[in-house]
């Protein structure tokens, strides 16, 4: 038998302003939409330094998914029946036990608190909880390998 793992309080240090207020079908080009994430004033000084990277990833509570309420075990990767059923860990599904997302978008910009990106997946409104710099060399994998469904062509 294995312990449960503790449950955690994670604080939001942001929000994301985004022209896109409600969830999109597959295939939305969401790589053309720029939004701004705002960051909680007292956490600014912490920016400090972010504008000399191109590219950020920004991790994000998935608010509208049920907070786990209606996470699945198995699910069809971007809810394409076609594609095989999965484990959830093995998508990006936002129906998943802790409901975050992350995704690494273009740094277009900082002004004081407010990092204007493109390319972000996430509607208006989205609580953010973290701000990590994109560095190639620990962020990228060589000959990292993928199923063949989850490769795009």
């Amino acid at each position: 038998m294995t312990a449960r793992p503790s449950d955690m309080t994670i604080r939001s240090i942001g929000i994301v302003r985004s022209p896109v207020r409600h969830k999109q079908k597959p295939g939305f080009h969401w790589e053309e939409v720029v939004s701004e994430v705002i960051i909680d004033d007292s956490l600014a000084e912490a920016l400090e330094g972010l504008e000399g990277f191109s590219h950020i990833t920004v991790i994000y509570r998935l608010h509208l998914s049920g907070n786990g309420s209606k996470m699945a075990s198995k699910v069809h990767p971007r809810g394409d029946e076609e594609l095989p059923l999965v484990g959830c860990f093995a998508t990006r599904s936002p129906y998943r036990p802790n409901s975050l997302g992350q995704k690494l978008v273009k740094l277009l910009e900082r002004r004081g608190n407010v990092l204007r990106v493109q390319g972000l997946d996430a509607l208006d409104g989205t609580p953010v909880i973290d701000i990590k710099p994109y560095i190639p060399g620990y962020d990228s994998v060589e000959n990292a390998t993928v199923p063949r469904w989850a490769k795009h062509d």
